[in-house]
Formats: structure tokens, C-alpha cells, sequence
């Protein structure tokens, strides 16, 4: 199950592989071109009515070939964000991967005038592109790693799960993805751990 409550669609995209550092393996939690338009609407970085063209318009082979490439990029955000997390420094080809998809972003936008009156950002050329999805998260993803924010991303303290979250706390010392799971998970691992010495 997708679960969307870390503070940055790119630190989620991360997590949709969990368990990755689990000795049993890890659970793949994007299995479809549906799962992908369900985590993008649900981010916000697509509207729903962008989502439902592009379920409709999209067929199995351009879906699958998306689903390829968003693991791609996750893997390459994944690559990025430990490096910093864990005091190294990412591959080159990660930094390559993520600006191979922010360029292609980059070209199929277009700024509009809105009655606002505003600039926005619009995919005139690109609205029925099943790389859509792909695009709005490695802006999302470049938006994260150049601001701020950046600093207030952790890993999750559970060994196994090292989800990472945007760390949102008064005191900036939020140490699991959710204090419901893994929390109260590590909390009884160490009661447990205690009762035996």
C-alpha cells in the first residue's frame, strides 16, 4: 500500500521500495502505470483530470516503459539522498540520471499567462505524454535538493526501514517515518532486548 505522509513527493517516491534494507528483501509498491498516476494525483503534482487522461491514453507497453523509467529515477533519488544522509557523495551517474529527467521536463514546459494574473508552468505539448508523472517528480525532486528543505531530510532511525521523511518538529529531532510503525516497533524491540539481560 502507498503510503504518501513524509513532507515530499520525491522522499516518498524513495520509499515505494520498502523494506529496502531489510535482510528479506525489499517490497515493490509501484507495480503499475495505475500506481504511479495514484501516487502523482495524490502528491499534487498532477491534477485529477490530468491523471484520468492519461489512465485512459496510456496503453500497457508505454505504461510499462514508464513504470521502468520512474524506477530508474527512484533509484537515482535513492543514491542521492543516502549519500547525503550517510556523509558521501552520490555517483555520477545519479546526478546524470536526474538531470537526463529534469531536462526533458524542462522542454515540454511552457510558461501561460493565468487570469490570476500570474505566470504558471503548463505541459501544453505534453498532457497525454505517460512520461508525464516522470517529469513532475524530478521537478519536484530538483525543487527539494536546492532549497533549504533539504537540510531536514532524515532517514528513518528503524535499521530496516530508513524510510526517508522532511522533518517538520519544533526541535527538528523526529527520529522514525512514523512513530505508529516503526516507532512503537523499536520502542518493544528494546523493552523486549532489557527483560532478557
Amino acid at each position: 500500500m502507498l503510503r504518501q505522509l513524509l513532507g515530499h513527493p520525491p522522499l516518498d517516491l524513495v520509499n515505494t521500495l520498502d523494506w529496502r534494507f531489510r535482510k528479506d528483501g525489499a517490497e515493490e509498491l509501484l507495480t503499475s502505470y495505475g500506481d504511479l498516476l495514484r501516487f502523482t494525483e495524490q502528491s499534487k503534482l498532477l491534477s485529477s483530470t490530468e491523471a484520468h487522461r492519461l489512465r485512459h491514453s496510456a496503453g500497457d507497453r508505454t505504461g510499462a516503459r514508464a513504470i521502468g523509467h520512474c524506477r530508474e529515477l527512484r533509484e537515482a533519488l535513492t543514491e542521492i539522498f543516502y549519500a547525503r544522509l550517510d556523509g558521501g557523495e552520490p555517483t555520477a551517474a545519479a546526478q546524470k540520471t536526474l538531470e537526463r529527467y529534469l531536462h526533458a521536463a524542462r522542454l515540454r514546459q511552457k510558461l501561460n499567462w493565468k487570469q490570476s494574473p500570474r505566470l504558471e508552468w503548463e505541459w501544453p505539448q505534453s498532457e497525454h505524454d505517460p512520461a508525464l508523472p516522470l517529469w513532475a517528480l524530478a521537478l519536484s525532486a530538483s525543487d527539494l535538493m536546492t532549497s533549504e528543505a533539504v537540510d531536514r531530510v532524515r532517514a528513518c532511525g528503524n535499521t530496516e526501514c530508513r524510510w526517508l521523511f522532511l522533518d517538520t518538529s519544533k526541535n527538528h529531532t523526529r527520529r522514525w517515518c512514523d512513530m505508529k510503525l516503526c516507532g512503537n516497533r523499536m520502542k518493544a524491540r528494546r523493552f523486549k532486548a532489557q527483560r532478557k539481560t
